[in-house]
């Protein structure tokens, strides 16, 4: 009988439909995943606490198929996935409408200077003109990235007229290879990062990128904290070389309470927020389960693939 070791906080989802020959094992905490785990050889392991989500992994020795909810699965200890052979399908996708919403909603409240709308407002003061009189119309914006997440953010950006230039590998007209795309950073009013975790992507954006951009263009970075040198952008920032940036992510995460990049007016920070800005995220990912299980137990193919070896 195939064993499953699964998260409970997903159970009332996906108990009705499991089908009866499964032996499911259960589990709240991390004592009960240690336990529940070592015969698996399905797992869905998430769990707030990643540390221990990478201990759970260590633990289910006899694992086939690992299912994550997360579409950046860095934390774990990829060397034991590539060691073990292990199949692994995670979360791409399952939150891009919300996120790519989230980009654009940065963009406009950034555009309007809508932050300090509301900060007028909670003083019940009218204004007699509005702070931020940029247009997204007409503007130009640099996608990197162009998985699940870009390729919506791009057609929402499309309606409001924005020329959305996306870099990728295999290039084609309209797009920028990743040799390309640094010579040309001068001529975007948006840099979007939306790209994965990986060693090729940490520390991407640096002093020399940031010095390439247009002194009033905003840097929207919902991909990872560490793919931009933080204490760099900080700089940019404080000398206003750059217009500002929009954080979905930051380094560390949660950011302290007295870290300087609360204090810039010209930072948002937006706390890793942009995924869960939805109900629907548990839905769609125990519809997907329960497909790829059907597949998995057919010998059919389950999607989406993460490659630990890529790191994405």
């Amino acid at each position: 009988m195939t064993i499953l070791a699964v998260s409970g906080l997903i159970r009332p989802l996906l108990e009705p439909q499991l089908p009866g020959d499964i032996d499911v094992r259960w589990f709240m905490t991390h004592e009960e995943a240690l336990e529940a785990v070592p015969e698996a050889e399905i797992g869905w392991f998430d769990m707030y606490d990643q540390a221990a989500m990478a201990d759970t992994l260590r633990a289910a020795k006899k694992l086939k198929w690992l299912n994550s909810i997360y579409a950046g699965l860095d934390f774990l200890p990829l060397d034991v996935l590539i060691e073990r052979g292990v199949t692994v399908t995670n979360g791409a996708g399952i939150n891009a409408i919300t996120i790519a919403e989230y980009v654009v909603m940065g963009m406009l409240n950034i555009a309007k200077d809508y932050r300090s709308v509301m900060r007028a407002a909670e003083r019940r003061e009218w204004l007699q003109d509005s702070p931020g009189k940029r247009e997204l119309h007409g503007s130009k914006a640099l996608l990197l990235g162009y998985g699940a997440i870009g390729k919506l953010i791009k057609p929402r950006l499309e309606a409001f007229d924005v020329d959305v230039t996306v870099v990728r590998r295999s290039g084609g007209e309209g797009v920028l290879t990743p040799d390309e795309w640094r010579a040309k950073l001068g001529e975007f009013d948006w840099v979007i990062l939306a790209v994965p975790a990986t060693s090729e992507t940490d520390g991407m954006i640096g002093a020399d990128e940031l010095a390439a951009m247009k002194s009033d263009a905003v840097i929207v970075n919902i991909a990872r904290g560490a793919v931009i040198d933080q204490p760099a952008l900080i700089e940019a920032l404080q000398a206003k070389t750059i217009g500002g940036a929009f954080l979905d992510v930051t380094t560390p995460e949660p950011l302290p309470e007295d870290h300087v990049l609360w204090t810039l007016d010209n930072a948002h920070i937006s706390m890793h927020l942009s995924g869960r800005a939805q109900d629907k995220m548990f839905i769609r990912s125990a519809a997907r389960f329960l497909d790829n299980l059907a597949k998995y137990r057919r010998g059919e193919p389950v999607a989406p693939i993460f490659d630990p070896v890529r790191g994405y």
